[in-house]
This record gives C-alpha cells, sequence and structure tokens, in this order.
C-alpha cells in the first residue's frame, strides 16, 4: 500500500543495488522519512538516501527539450514536437544512409525494469538494430559471466542479505560496503557480534576493512592468485567437502590438478600477501565448529574491486571455485554471492537492454527464445535482429568506418564513466547525431545534439530488482515539473514518427505486464509477480513462474541451474592485469567510490547537502615522501592514456606502491585502461600503470 498523505508514499532510493525502502513526505519540499517495516534496510538509510530529494526544484533540473548549434555549441530551448521530429529524421536519415546498425541504443543499470525493456523492445523491433548495450556492462558482468558458466544462472546474490549475519566467516573480496551501500554494513557487525568472522580483500584499508577480523591488501589485480592459492591449501589440508564436491559438482579433479603449484610462497610473489597470512586464511575458511566438528559455513562476496579487470570473470570464478570445494553453495548461511552495483544492476541487465539477451534474461541467439519474445512483442523472430557489440566496443565503433552514426542515450553519463574517456568523447562528438535523455545537463548531455528532459526516480513508478533479485516497486510520489516526459513516453512518440505498427505502451504497469510474459519460462522468470503482489509482500525474489508461487529467495537449495542440476567447477590461472608497472610507469593505479557520491555524479554532485570534495589521489606517506610532496598539495597522476591535476591525500591505509583516484569527477575515467575481459567484456578499471609527480 502506498500509505496514508500523513505517511508519505513508500518507495525505494535511486541509487544503489539494495533499494533501501522509503517514505516520501510533502510535495513542494519534499522530505525522506524511514518505512522501518521494510526488511532489506529496517528504515536506516546513508546520507545519499537522506538527501535523495534534494533535486526536487532544482535550477539545475532540465524542463524543455534542447537543440545545439554545433556551429556555436549553444543550446536553444524548443517544443517536445519539434525535438521528437528532428531525433526521429536524424535517426531515419541514418539509417537510410548505413542500414539498421547504423543507429544504436546505450542504456543505464539504473532504468526501471519497465523502462530497460522498453528500451530494448524499441531497439530490435522499431529500429531493428542489434547496437545497444548499457553501462550495466561495467558494474557486475564479470561476475554475471561467472555465475552463469559456474550455476547455469545469474542472479547477484542467490540469498537474501541478511543471511550473511548468521555465516561463520564472511570473505568481503573488492568490496568497500561500509561506505558504497551503507546500512548493509549492519549485517557484518551482528555477524562479529554472534561470533562470526569477516575477511575483507583490498588494497586499500577502507572504512569496510576497518570492521573486519582480518585485512588481507594484495597488490591491485592479483585476487585471482590469492583464490588459487587458498584453494591449494583448502586441498593440502583435507578441508574439501568431498562427499558434496562428488554429488553436487563437476570439474574438480581438473581444477585441484591445476592449483597444485600455487603454493604460499608462490602467492605471497605475485600478491604480496605474506605466506603466513595465506596460510592463515585457508585454515580459516576450512574450520570446523564446536563440538560437533560441522564444518564452518563460509560466505564469499565479490565487488567491483575484484571483478572490474581483464581477468575478472576468471577472478570470480576462482572463488567460485573455493565456495564449491568448501561445499557451500546452496547450503544454509554459506555460498558465493556478487554485491551488485547500481540500483537496477539485476534487473537491468535481464530483460533486454544488453547486447546479448532478450527479456528474462534469454539469449538472443536461442532460437527458441526469439520465437517466444517475438510472439510476445507480434513480429517475427527473424526480423529480430542478432547480437550486438558489447558497452566499450559500441562506444568506440560510434562514428567510425561501419559503425552506428547515431546514438540514444539513456540513464548513462560516459563521458565521465567510460574508460579511456578521452577516446569515448572523441567518437561521441564524431557522430551524425547524439540524442541524451535525461535530468539534468551531465557531461554526455552538454555535448549532445539534442537533449530530452525526463523525469526522475520519485516523478514515475516501476520496478527494480534489487541485489538479492527481490523484485520492488518504486512508487511516484512527485509530480514531475511541467516540460518533461517519462522514457516510456519518449519512446512512444519516437515509435510513432518513425512508423512503426509495433505497441510501445506509456503506462508502466502495463509495460511490467508485457515483461511478465516475455519472461515467462527464462531463468530470470516474472511471470508470477505483479505490482500488487509486490505491494502486499514488500517485493517478490525471482524466479517466480506462477502467481501462486511464493517466490525464490534462497537457490541452489536442491540443484543448480544447469541441464543436469550440477555446479561446474572451472580451471583458471593467474594471469595479471594487462598493463603492469614499470620503469615509466612505476606504480598501481585503482579507481572507487567515496561515501557521499555516487557513480558519475551528475546527481549527488547536484545536492547541497552532499560534501563535494572533488577529485583526490590516495597515496601513502611512503610515495609522498618520495615525491616530495605533502597532504593537499596538487599532483599529477599520469598513464598511458591521460593525465590529471588533484590534490594528494596522503594516508597510511593504501599500499605504497598504489595510488587510488574516485571517479565521481572528470579525469579518473582519461587514465583507466580499457583493456575488456574475454567473456563478459568488461574493461580493466580496477589496475594499470601510472606514475605520479609534481604538477
Amino acid at each position: 500500500m502506498s500509505g496514508t498523505r500523513a505517511e508519505g508514499t513508500r518507495t525505494h532510493c535511486p541509487y544503489c543495488s539494495l533499494q533501501c525502502g522509503m517514505r516520501v513526505v510533502g510535495h513542494r519540499t519534499p522530505e525522506v522519512k524511514a518505512w522501518a517495516e521494510f526488511p532489506v534496510n529496517a528504515g536506516a538509510l546513508c546520507r545519499k538516501g537522506w538527501s535523495a530529494t534534494g533535486l526536487v526544484g532544482s535550477r539545475e533540473r532540465l524542463t524543455t527539450p534542447l537543440l545545439r548549434d554545433r556551429g556555436t555549441g549553444e543550446f536553444t530551448p524548443v517544443s517536445w514536437d519539434e525535438a521528437l521530429d528532428v531525433v526521429a529524421a536524424g535517426l531515419a536519415r541514418a539509417q537510410r544512409a548505413g542500414g539498421a546498425d547504423a543507429v544504436a541504443v546505450f542504456g543505464g543499470g539504473g532504468l526501471t525494469n519497465e523502462k530497460a525493456y522498453a528500451l530494448g523492445k524499441f531497439a530490435r523491433t522499431v529500429l531493428r538494430t542489434s547496437q545497444i548495450d548499457y553501462n550495466g556492462r561495467w558494474c557486475m558482468s564479470s561476475a554475471a559471466s561467472a555465475g552463469s558458466r559456474a550455476f547455469g544462472i545469474d542472479r547477484g546474490l542467490p540469498f537474501p542479505l541478511a543471511d550473511v549475519e548468521q555465516t561463520d566467516v564472511l570473505v568481503l573480496v573488492g568490496s568497500n560496503l561500509a561506505e558504497t551501500m551503507p546500512p548493509a554494513a549492519r549485517h557484518l557487525d551482528r555477524l562479529r557480534e554472534r561470533g562470526g568472522r569477516v575477511v575483507v580483500v583490498d588494497p586499500r584499508r577502507t572504512a569496510t576493512a576497518e570492521r573486519a577480523d582480518v585485512f588481507v591488501q594484495p597488490v591491485p589485480g592479483t585476487d585471482l592468485a590469492l583464490a588459487l592459492g587458498v584453494l591449494h591449501l583448502l586441498v593440502a589440508g583435507g578441508h574439501v567437502d568431498e562427499e558434496y564436491v562428488a554429488a553436487r559438482t563437476t570439474g574438480f579433479a581438473e581444477v585441484r590438478d591445476s592449483v597444485s603449484a600455487w603454493w604460499p610462497e608462490r602467492v605471497e610473489r605475485v600478491t604480496g600477501v605474506p605466506a603466513g597470512q595465506v596460510r592463515e586464511l585457508a585454515a580459516l575458511l576450512g574450520s570446523r565448529q564446536g563440538s560437533t566438528g560441522e564444518r564452518a559455513a563460509v560466505t564469499v562476496l565479490t565487488a567491483r574491486g575484484a571483478e572490474q579487470h581483464s581477468t575478472g570473470s576468471d577472478t570470480v570464478l576462482a572463488w567460485i571455485n573455493v565456495a564449491l570445494a568448501l561445499g557451500q553453495c546452496g547450503r544454509p548461511y554459506g555460498g558465493y554471492g556478487c554485491l551488485t552495483g547500481q540500483g537496477n544492476g539485476q534487473g537491468g541487465r535481464e530483460h533486454g537492454q544488453k547486447a546479448d539477451q532478450l527479456p528474462g534474461y534469454r539469449s538472443i541467439e536461442d532460437p527458441a527464445a526469439r520465437a517466444h519474445v517475438a510472439g510476445v512483442w507480434g513480429v517475427e523472430p527473424g526480423s529480430l535482429p542478432g547480437k550486438g557489440r558489447s558497452a566499450y566496443e559500441l562506444l568506440t565503433a560510434l562514428g567510425t568506418e561501419g559503425g552506428p552514426r547515431a546514438l540514444l542515450v539513456h540513464g548513462s553519463n560516459p563521458v565521465l564513466s567510460a574508460p579511456h574517456a578521452t577516446r569515448v568523447v572523441e567518437r561521441l562528438e564524431a557522430l551524425d547525431l547524439l540524442v541524451v535523455c535525461d535530468l539534468v545537463l551531465s557531461e554526455t548531455a552538454a555535448i549532445a545534439d539534442v537533449v530530452l528532459p525526463v523525469t526522475q526516480w520519485a516523478e514515475e513508478s516501476g520496478t527494480m530488482t534489487n541485489l538479492e533479485g527481490r523484485v520492488l516497486l518504486r512508487q511516484r510520489a512527485l509530480t514531475p515539473p511541467a516540460g518533461v516526459r517519462t522514457d516510456l513516453e519518449v519512446l512512444a512518440g519516437l515509435a510513432q514518427r518513425l512508423g512503426s505498427t509495433v505497441a510501445m505502451p506509456t503506462d508502466p504497469e502495463a509495460v511490467f505486464t508485457e515483461l511478465r510474459a516475455a519472461s515467462a519460462g527464462g531463468p530470470a522468470d516474472y511471470a508470477g509477480i505483479t505490482w500488487e503482489r509486490i505491494r502486499e509482500e514488500q517485493g517478490v525474489f525471482w524466479p517466480c513462474p506462477e502467481v501462486d508461487h511464493p517466490g525464490t529467495p534462497r537457490m541452489f537449495t536442491r540443484s543448480f541451474a544447469h541441464p543436469d542440476g550440477r555446479a561446474r567447477f572451472h580451471v583458471v590461472d593467474h594471469r595479471g592485469p594487462a598493463e603492469v608497472p614499470d620503469a615509466d610507469f612505476p606504480v598501481h593505479l585503482t579507481t572507487g567510490r567515496v561515501l557521499a557520491q555516487y557513480q558519475s555524479g551528475a546527481q549527488t554532485r547536484r545536492i547541497r547537502e552532499l560534501p563535494d570534495t572533488g577529485p583526490f589521489v590516495e597515496m601513502h606517506p611512503l610515495l609522498a615522501m618520495r615525491l616530495g610532496t605533502a597532504d593537499g598539495e596538487q599532483v599529477r597522476v599520469e598513464t598511458r592514456r591521460g593525465s590529471m591535476v588533484a590534490p594528494a591525500r596522503v594516508t597510511g591505509t593504501i599500499r605504497p606502491d598504489t595510488v587510488f583516484v574516485p571517479f565521481h569527477w572528470a579525469g579518473a575515467n582519461r587514465l583507466t585502461n580499457d583493456a575488456l575481459d574475454p567473456a563478459s567484456r568488461m574493461p580493466e578499471f580496477k589496475a594499470c600503470a601510472a606514475r605520479v609527480g609534481l604538477p
């Protein structure tokens, strides 16, 4: 229920994948209030959540379409009819000249399920282009690839997040959840209060590491080698759950042989983690509990620090191998999961805005999947395009020979968020037509030919799927300002102008009803989930194939999603980052988030209540001493792709051979490496070679 007028509208935070419940009270000056009954956050919010209505009434809010004069670079306000006519004419012109794939679509992991679904449908039925992907490719695609290969299905957490409180040992690899999703940090405290242990693996001693019992500080890009060394010791120490492995998995014999060479001293040489600490970690994971001698329940969670690498998929597979060898996956309070980043990072990739997928997490290359979805859409299966380019490959093909000449951007800011961003900006500027739908003039919107003002989170209804696979209803709490439209209305208006006969509904509940039918029978089956059920049950976990099905909070309890019901071990080996330090670029560079900002900062940097510190370069005192610099002084960071200048932040919490730059401001992604994971096409945001000096 939406609640009484006094208690406001029950809805969900617009930021991270927790999708914390909140109440929005008032209209002209709305306030965020706690929704204590919602189970994910139980009323707790971080500072971003409490200030989430900060853009309501902002002078920076876009309320009319804008056309840019390429000669002067100036924007002119125009009517919606004129703007959509210009866009439709430009799209048609591009496709007449270069075919269907001359137009591309770029979506976002913060879009509602309905918008993600509609974007994929629009691309494949109205435009008939294969060129669609989204920024979620840069979020958890490596974990998604690994999960699908190991378990037969990808759901970030195959269990409710609160289950981690009951595990005996929690291993966080590349996660700083105390700053990226603060309400989740209470689970760490409760776990420790009941006697459990928390292990954090990170090159930086973060706020999350400060709440841990064990802190492991590897060289950036070596988490895979650490996992190989841990599994080597689990095998050598007799800690493998042989009965579980025989009954529920395949491929272990090959993996066991492959880790035989990863003795602790070799792991130390590669990762910088002392051999003794590697042994202690393995002993902790293989420990027994109490007088009964039962195996400790172990949960391994990975996040972007481990996944945003050119070997990210293999790194996740290595940690899944550890969890499977211990017999944890599908066991109560144990297993493997991924901490999804973006608000709808899970749902956003399930329903069609990813280059290789159709709704329901179906493969676009599967004839049966194409036939099912085409039937829902009322088109011939053969009319649907095939697999397109992945996100970074799509962006770098823009304006090239045979590449797209026009691009629609919804819910993304690639000028700041893409790796090797200078190259991406060059490609965007080479387009014949760049159209951006946004609520503020983001850095990407600022170089667009047409900017279309759209509603923000509190001004529209739609579903989101959080990191647990819990489908939620984000209810409209505020009236949009005059002059803005929803993304659904934008797509419908363009479809009409392009002469399409395919229905593009603008009512989000009607879109969700269609999504349910399109997903039915797929891996991510939403067929039994209705808006009314979500309201009554405070979210429903997929898969949920029928309306009387209870949903699936915990997966793999009886079998995995492969045809034989078994999980797969995978042989992987350490290759290291695509670019390692050398004499010219002698330090490691890594990137990440800070507490007060979110993603590219297009929204959070415009909210007064959130401190906007600007970029900085975090470094160890030993490195600062060698450079002759001090805390707060300007330094220059350079890589083979670009440079930036920012104040030094000197701290002993980072490795002496590593510097850290937050990615919420311009600069960081001018530096990052665009090497891609061969399986997930994830860029290597988290490790490259750099040098630091005085400006």
